[in-house]
């Protein structure tokens, strides 16, 4: 039987034909399999190798498939990429781009390379970079094409059919024809399935969709994704503050920012940069962790300086030590819940200020709920235990408070942040986790102290 071709192949049985193909120096055949694989896939194998490999299988690639691929990679091993490449030969690749992978991969160059790349393009590309970073990142401008095809509201469908034969190729992933007037001011849309399925005399103006909602184009590129999955669209329009047609967003490009936001949130959490690359340099790597890690060691030490302004009574009450870990676990797991559904609604669009009040509310009522649950349990637990009862009403009273605490702080962590510009999904959790642990700590001590004796 014939070897799988790399379209039947899965990704992880083409890295491992690729590793052993480079371990016993292969190159021909490397090559053949490159040519034969999508730019996506290519992309994947790059971003699943380490460095050795990742640069010996660019120096492999087809030169023509070469800006395809940087468009799909990751922002940090693009910009790896790009540093080995020529002004000459970058101007190259990113010819006939889309503007807004163009935005995407010419965006973080140095201004010495960038003015290069721009000597070495035609007039006619030089124009398009220039006006594809003309919108800020992470708007719908930097996310917008400007290849789409406008029509008249007063030609016939004929007249329209005639015209896209004598285009012969339309923009890739249209779906819907955009109307707008001799100023370019969006009138509405007609979809394709429309211009087939209607008589050829009939006017574009009594057929379209005049209630065609458009993209402002400064509009943020995440609340951009909201709209077109909860309108579930293909593509949208966009305009400027006056009205007028600027370009299109494609579900492609959308899908991209849906997935950089879900990245974000994910590696936010553990105080990681979304676009780190899994195989970059040890030493950048590491100097990049070192910031969280900082923090992570203060926060750490404002919980060991509450431990240590109760130390008499851990000295003299074994048990205490043993269990005064459980308090702050139990607050930081319950208020990580919360923050994770909060942050999850933010990022989402559904909070405001009208609603905003009554979330905080009803987290706080379910962490004082669940706080007289898990107390109850952890009152029988140590009473069962250590046969005291005075010591298992001391850490059900801590977990009652620092649970009550979390769904507090879990709930209004994310929309303080948020207010002062602070990425919620990169802070939270260490503020919530700093909290918890301090109030739990300090609660049970506190009481123990109190009770007790120190």
């Amino acid at each position: 039987m014939a070897a799988d071709t790399p379209k039947q192949a899965d990704t992880a049985e083409l890295l491992e034909r690729l590793n052993q193909a480079l371990d016993s120096g292969r190159l021909v055949y490397i090559r053949h399999l490159l040519r034969q694989m999508a730019p996506s896939d290519i992309a994947h194998i790059l971003e699943s190798s380490p460095p050795k490999n990742r640069n010996m299988l660019w120096q492999l690639i087809d030169h023509e498939n070469s800006g395809e691929i940087l468009e799909e990679l990751g922002e940090e091993m693009k910009d790896q990429l790009i540093c080995m490449m020529s002004p000459k030969h970058l101007a190259q690749v990113t010819a006939g781009m889309d503007t807004d992978d163009l935005a995407y991969v010419l965006r973080s160059l140095p201004d010495s390379l960038y003015r290069q790349v721009l000597q070495a393009m035609s007039v006619q590309d030089r124009a398009r970079v220039e006006q594809a970073l003309s919108y800020p990142e992470d708007t719908a401008g930097s996310l917008m094409n400007t290849d789409t095809v406008v029509i008249r509201p007063d030609v016939t469908i004929a007249v329209v059919l005639r015209y896209l034969r004598q285009r012969k190729a339309l923009p890739e992933a249209t779906d819907t024809l955009y109307v707008a007037d001799r100023r370019n001011i969006l009138q509405g849309g007609i979809t394709l399935a429309q211009l087939l399925t209607n008589p050829p005399s009939s006017t574009i103006g009594s057929l379209m969709n005049a209630q065609l909602e458009a993209v402002p184009v400064n509009l943020s590129a995440s609340k951009t994704a909201q709209r077109f999955a909860r309108h579930d669209w293909l593509s949208a329009p966009v305009v400027n503050s006056e009205g007028k047609l600027l370009g299109r967003i494609t579900v492609d490009d959308v899908v991209d920012v849906i997935r950089e936001d879900a990245e974000h949130s994910m590696m936010g959490m553990a105080g990681m940069d979304d676009d780190e690359d899994t195989f970059g340099p040890i030493v950048k790597s590491t100097l990049r962790r070192t910031s969280w890690l900082t923090i992570s060691l203060f926060s750490a030490l404002l919980a060991a300086s509450v431990s240590n302004m109760f130390e008499g009574t851990l000295e003299r009450h074994a048990t205490v030590a043993i269990l005064m870990t459980i308090v702050p676990s139990m607050g930081g797991v319950a208020g990580n819940q919360t923050l994770a559904l909060v942050i999850r609604g933010i990022a989402l669009g559904q909070l405001d200020k009208r609603n905003t009040r009554w979330l905080v509310g009803k987290e706080l009522i379910i962490g004082l709920l669940n706080g007289i649950i898990w107390a109850g349990l952890i009152f029988t637990a140590v009473w069962l235990w250590k046969s005291d009862i005075t010591l298992a009403l001391l850490i059900a009273g801590a977990i009652l408070i620092n649970l009550t605490v979390a769904g507090l702080a879990g709930a209004s962590i994310p929309v303080v942040l948020k207010r002062l510009r602070v990425d919620p999904a990169l802070a939270g959790s260490m503020v919530l986790t700093t909290i918890t642990d301090v109030i739990g700590l300090f609660a049970f001590l506190g009481l123990a102290t109190l009770f007790l004796g120190s």
